[in-house]
């Protein structure tokens, strides 16, 4: 009776094993789907997608499958598309084909499909509109958030300046600038410099992203149902986003007490009544939680891609001091050092414009893009893209398309200016992505970018501590994110006192 007992189990676990393998083969069945390398049950593509080098991965396949493939995460399927043509193709010309959100597990654990970053269908679309608008009635955009981001630019200036010529890492600094910018946007409320709360939830933005952007959140991103089961730092990942949703719910409910819908103060204020306007329809999709993980997301997605990209554009510069040369040279030019500069003062600033717009292509800050999905079957190229899909856009591979931009892995102002010196607009400049899905609050990055580089370069002159071939530009961690390595710098005041600049 044991042996036959036995028997029957390995019969069990054959039959098993054979069924597992057919129904894999039948979900990987190549059909019409875009040429990729052969996926291992359950493995996906690990062989050829590194976990902690998913970037550099993908591009090397390409070189192989052309600039649209297919590859296996796991499980999951997901179609890559490289270079600036194919990314266009797909999330301009067809934007709504493309306009889904894909799976990223790091953060779907927290948002649960809910705000307008992460949600789909009927959900995203009325976020997406409740949104924009909140964020136009705020003052995006408009004077009363430039003047905002100008004092912020101010206190920002005399932190350096208590540094009193010392090496000092900027990385907190430019991060919590940025955090109290959002803050007063989005919760009307101005922090204090010496809010603790505040100080620990900035610092954890921060380390929130470089994990997020680590081998071990790769591994999550790619085997979530394994790696929430090993302990391991990914697992702080979800304890920051815990904090940051105390943070915005707290926020939230102070407003719904104090709400006066005549005189709404931010974009909470904003979103709260435009929720009160609709609660008739029975077609709104809109809840609180969606308006507490909207406002969770941004406020993290605008502090730390701002926030990384200075950092990353200050060692840029320190790397390339001739550049910081020609920008204070045409600040002094247009602007004094008796005034804020402004964003009326881009237009007449081409080299200034264009080294800003050089740092965004160059620090490549979201190389992989937030994952898409197609919403319908789709057509592309002559493959068949079945519904529900999901997709990287790869934004490295637009942003350092040799077709678009001459020196693609150098640092060069040069790739946004005329024969004549002028700003010249690239159409491959897409550090915010584009289509349907192209970033909520581009236009406000844009204006703090050009704000916090102007007003710092206004006042200082960048000091290095290492020589300059000891300078490193090349990523400390590239997943998610481009992190850039650790450094310190010293600012050295440009000749004038503090009562001169004030």
């Amino acid at each position: 009776m044991e042996v036959a007992g036995a028997a029957i189990l390995v019969l069990i676990i054959a039959i098993s094993c054979l069924l597992f393998i057919s129904a894999w083969k039948a979900k990987v069945s190549r059909g019409n789907l875009p040429p990729g390398p052969t996926p291992l049950p359950l493995l996906g593509n690990v062989l050829q997608v590194r976990t902690g080098d998913m970037v550099t991965s993908l591009m090397k396949l390409s070189k192989k499958y052309g600039p649209v493939f297919t590859v296996y995460l796991g499980t999951r399927r997901v179609v890559v598309l490289c270079g600036y043509e194919a990314v266009k193709e797909a999330l301009v010309n067809q934007g709504d084909v493309f306009s889904g959100r894909g799976e990223l597990p790091t953060f779907n654990k927290v948002t649960q499909d809910f705000g307008v970053v992460f949600s789909n269908g009927e959900r995203w679309k009325q976020l997406r509109h409740f949104s924009l608008k909140a964020l136009r009635d705020v003052g995006m955009g408009k004077r009363s958030t430039e003047e905002r981001v100008q004092e912020e630019a101010q206190c920002l200036v005399e932190e350096f300046r208590k540094t009193k010529g010392l090496p000092f890492d900027p990385t907190f600094f430019l991060c919590q600038a940025v955090c109290r910018v959002m803050s007063t946007i989005l919760f009307g409320n101005q922090v204090n410099y010496d809010d603790k709360e505040f100080l620990a939830l900035v610092s954890m933005i921060d380390a929130n992203f470089q994990l997020m952007s680590s081998f071990w959140g790769q591994l999550y991103d790619i085997f979530p149902n394994i790696a929430k089961h090993l302990p391991g730092p990914h697992n702080r990942i979800f304890k920051c986003f815990e904090r940051l949703a105390e943070f915005a719910g707290k926020r939230v409910e102070q407003s719904q007490k104090t709400l006066d819908p005549n005189d709404p103060r931010d974009f909470v204020d904003h979103f709260l009544i435009r929720m009160e306007q609709e609660k008739q329809n029975p077609l709104s999709e809109v809840s609180i939680k969606d308006l507490v993980v909207t406002a969770l997301t941004v406020f993290f997605g605008a502090t730390e891609t701002v926030g990384t990209t200075l950092r990353y554009g200050l060692l840029i510069l320190m790397k390339h001091p001739d550049v910081e040369g020609k920008v204070q040279e045409e600040l002094d030019r247009v602007i004094g050092r008796s005034r804020s500069p402004a964003m009326e003062d881009r237009s007449k600033m081409p080299y200034t414009d264009a080294v800003v717009h050089e740092i965004q292509r160059y620090s490549n800050l979201l190389p992989l893009n937030l994952c898409h999905a197609v919403t319908q079957d789709a057509y592309f190229r002559g493959y068949t893209i079945p519904r529900g899909t999901n997709v990287f856009p790869l934004l490295t591979s637009v942003l350092r398309d040799p077709a678009r931009f001459s020196d693609p892995y150098s640092f060069n102002p040069g790739h946004f200016l005329d024969e004549k010196g002028g700003f010249k607009k690239n159409d491959a400049f897409m550090p915010f992505s584009t289509g349907k899905r192209i970033c909520l609050g581009e236009g406000l990055a844009r204006m703090q970018l050009f704000i916090y580089f102007t007003t710092i370069l206004q006042h200082f002159t960048l000091k290095r501590c290492l020589d300059l071939e000891n300078i490193d530009l090349t990523p400390k961690e590239c997943g998610f994110g481009n992190i850039p390595r650790s450094y310190q710098l010293a600012v050295v005041p440009r000749g004038r006192s503090h009562e001169d600049d004030s």
